[in-house]
């Protein structure tokens, strides 16, 4: 029998992955490219698809394919982040950057305005999600009054996992899973488009088939072989964004399971048989069909600890030993970690970070322990708002590069008073797509990426951050207007 092999290729927000795995589960090589955002104006961040999108996924299946024979490839899988708008022509050729998902908070009038219209709760209640920067009705309203010529010219409205199968397949398809991302232009309970409101916001823009992600969708095309490398007819499937492709290269499926993703900013996802919507969340298909997630993101998590070690000047090893000796609750620090705002359950983008209670006799560590214990806060606050909407987690588990050293899970495990699962590769959505490849080709992937640790929690840490958490929970709240203040100075003196 000849090897079987299996491709994962995730584009992220700085960096894009690939995996090459065979069909037992083992990843037999790796790829990975840097990149960055573009930041054109305050509230805009984009990503260039031809040079970052397909460029990169470009040079990663050529360094893949080149670690094993061509003929043994048997499935594709891809994904990226999202909700993006990349507007397209006919051909597929981009016609502007990618407006990337809630981190872009450019069409905030266009979501009031839409709130209006529409009926916030009536919003709510058919898409599953309120209303927010994550969206993309918003910004292909903004795309019409502020870019019209872009606008008339757009004939496909791609994300980064779309446009790279429609590049390999000639396909228009999205995912339910990202489509359903796409408020309110999809409606969750009926699964599909909703395409009464589509309409009124995107008049005449068609709209793309819609499929699972665990379906082959298409076939590589010569044309694509001949740029990639892959070989010409190789199965690929839908696809769909990078934090649910993760959730499944840890096995978070079953009803209950629950990731919390540790990366340059910290994502929750947990599984549902049913739609619960929240006003603080985002209320999703799931990756399978008949379920559904509950969704949860903070604005910064990773990106802040890299704020601080570049602020300092010191390596992420030596601030998480030095951390790792600064008590619960460092030394009376509280930390608010809403650097770029707040995502969920805030959704407020003019949220500020505050470091609270420093002294003189405050040190790096303190000051890096605080910063984690600060995340840690926002992580039970949204694994709260879960539980208030009936999706309390009964089984955690921790991927992303933020596991590694164990500190900071240790530190979320004692704030949430849970347990977190580690799996034995934390790679991520490149891996959950070799998984979703292999599965679409009807390999059995049930021992892949088996739990190797579980952080428990210490009873007397938990309870002494609940002091801290209540704090926590306060100090946004009575600082909030001085916030929105400082955050519309910040806005000023930027234009």
């Amino acid at each position: 029998m000849r090897p079987l092999m299996l491709l994962g290729v995730d584009i992220g927000t700085s960096a894009a992955k690939g995996v090459l795995v065979e069909r037992g589960g083992t990843v037999v090589a790796r790829a990975q490219w840097q990149h960055g955002v573009s930041t054109p104006r305050p509230g805009w961040v984009e990503h260039d698809a031809e040079s970052v999108w397909w460029e990169e996924f470009v040079s990663i299946t050529r360094q893949l394919v080149a670690a094993t024979d061509a003929a043994e490839l048997d499935g594709l899988a891809v994904s990226g982040i999202g909700p993006c708008l990349l507007p397209a022509d006919a051909s597929g050729h981009p016609l502007r950057p990618a407006i990337l998902y809630g981190v872009d908070t450019r069409a905030g009038d266009e979501i009031d305005e839409l709130n209006r219209e529409l009926g916030a709760d009536a919003i709510l209640a058919r898409c599953g999600s309120p209303l927010t920067s994550q969206a993309i009705g918003p910004k292909l309203r903004w795309l019409a009054r502020h870019e019209p010529e872009v606008c008339a010219r757009t004939h496909l409205l791609l994300m980064a996992s779309s446009f790279l199968v429609h590049r390999l397949t000639g396909r228009y398809v999205l995912d339910h899973q990202s489509a359903s991302q796409c408020t309110p232009l999809y409606d969750l309970r009926a699964r599909a488009w909703a395409t009464d409101w589509a309409a009124r916001i995107a008049p005449g823009l068609p709209l793309p088939e819609l499929a699972w992600p665990t379906e082959v969708i298409g076939y590589v095309t010569r044309a694509a072989a001949t740029v990639t490398g892959l070989p010409e007819g190789l199965p690929v499937t839908t696809g769909t964004i990078d934090a649910w492709a993760e959730a499944d290269s840890v096995g978070v499926r079953a009803p209950g399971d629950a990731m919390v993703m540790y990366g340059t900013t910290m994502f929750l996802v947990q599984v549902l048989t049913e739609p619960r919507p929240h006003p603080g969340l985002w209320g999703t298909c799931g990756t399978w069909p008949g379920t559904y997630t509950l969704a949860a993101g903070m604005a910064t998590s990773g990106a802040v600890t890299d704020w601080l070690r570049t602020l300092v000047d010191s390596e992420f090893a030596d601030l998480l030993d030095e951390a790792a000796e600064v008590p619960a609750g460092s030394r009376g620090l509280l930390v608010l970690p809403y650097f770029a705002g707040e995502r969920t359950p805030l959704f407020d983008p003019n949220a500020r970070g505050m470091i609270a209670g420093l002294t003189l006799g405050h040190n790096r560590a303190d000051l890096y322990r605080a910063v984690l214990e600060g995340i840690g806060y926002g992580v039970r606050h949204n694994l709260e708002a879960m539980a208030e909407a009936g999706g309390r987690a009964e089984r955690l588990i921790a991927v992303g590069g933020g596991t590694k050293g164990g500190l900071w899970t240790r530190i979320i495990s004692d704030i949430t008073g849970l347990p977190q699962q580690i799996p034995a590769d934390t790679v991520g959505a490149a891996l959950g797509n070799a998984r979703l490849a292999a599965e679409a080709v009807g390999l059995n992937t049930s021992a892949w990426n088996p739990v190797v640790a579980t952080v428990v929690p210490d009873p007397a840490r938990t309870a002494a951050y609940d002091s801290y958490y209540r704090h926590y929970r306060t100090l946004y709240e009575s600082t909030r207007a001085t916030a929105h203040f400082l955050a519309a100075e910040q806005h000023r003196s930027a234009r």
